[in-house]
């Protein structure tokens, strides 16, 4: 898959290929030192109201909610982080402040790896089966 990356939001090198997890994820193409800042996530600002009504709508969604009130629409943005899948046992964490969605590595990260984070609370409402493969996995997101 051809993606441009936006070089001034991903901080660390990665590559784009197909996960074992769901459709594609993003790998590690350099060493990552736990707390190493891995990029930053951006998109379509919408109401959180505008969030759920595309949750309901069905197809593939990359939603952050920011506050209450706000949340980012990733799904056409240049970011690769945008194709971070999810993990019970994530090797990174999203961090949201002041309106920006950033990724930090939970622990070192060797080359080769994909990056994966802990969605939390989704609006599958446990609905949607989790295929991470983690030993401790929760089955559902």
């Amino acid at each position: 898959m051809a993606l441009r990356f936006d070089p001034l939001h991903t901080e660390v090198a990665v590559a784009l290929r197909r996960s074992r997890i769901d459709g594609y994820g993003v790998f590690a193409q350099q060493p990552i030192a736990a707390g190493q800042r891995l990029g930053q996530l951006t998109g379509e600002s919408i109401t959180v109201a505008e969030a759920r009504r595309r949750a309901q709508a069905g197809g593939r969604l990359m939603l952050v909610e920011l506050s209450p009130a706000r949340a980012i629409d990733a799904s056409r943005s240049q970011d690769a982080l945008r194709f971070t899948n999810h993990s019970c046992e994530p090797n990174a964490r999203i961090l949201v402040d002041d309106g920006e969605v950033r990724f930090v590595a939970l622990r070192p990260i060797p080359p080769g790896e994909e990056l994966t984070v802990d969605y939390g609370i989704t609006h599958h409402e446990g609905r949607l089966a989790c295929h991470c493969g983690a030993a401790g996995c929760r089955h559902w997101l």
